[in-house]
């Protein structure tokens, strides 16, 4: 069974060790208020394929355009914001197609073009 991106399996000392990073270094994350790890009912942590990622994400912002961490947290809450505009503009589009009776799933028509945001444009770039 293959586990899902959402679900918490690594440990703090093993995701320390994939990002190369202290594991001081995710508590403080944690404490700011940037990530949430799951917990065990004893307490320890277990992050999600997804807080990898969005962990990645901030070492990016820091390290490589010297975002200090203020600013990561207002960058992520940006984002997540855009992303739930870009989820209720796309559904408003579908509805708006579907009343006009087109078929949303119809390759041809250029207002249904997914389009990825402009952080994650910036934010994952190979340059």
């Amino acid at each position: 069974m293959e586990a899902g991106y959402d679900e918490p399996m690594f440990l703090i000392s093993v995701v320390a060790k994939i990002l190369d990073i202290h594991p001081q270094t995710l508590r403080q994350y944690e404490k700011e208020g940037l990530i949430e790890p799951s917990r065990t009912n004893g307490k320890t942590r277990l992050y999600s394929q997804r807080d990898v990622d969005k962990i990645r994400s901030i070492l990016k912002l820091t390290r490589d355009l010297g975002v200090n961490l203020a600013g990561v947290d207002i960058i992520l809450r940006l984002k997540e914001r855009m992303d739930e505009l870009d989820r209720i503009n796309n559904d408003l589009r579908n509805n708006l197609h579907k009343q006009k009776g087109e078929n949303t799933n119809n390759n041809n028509n250029s207002d249904l073009v997914a389009i990825k945001s402009s952080y994650d444009l910036v934010l994952h770039s190979k340059d």
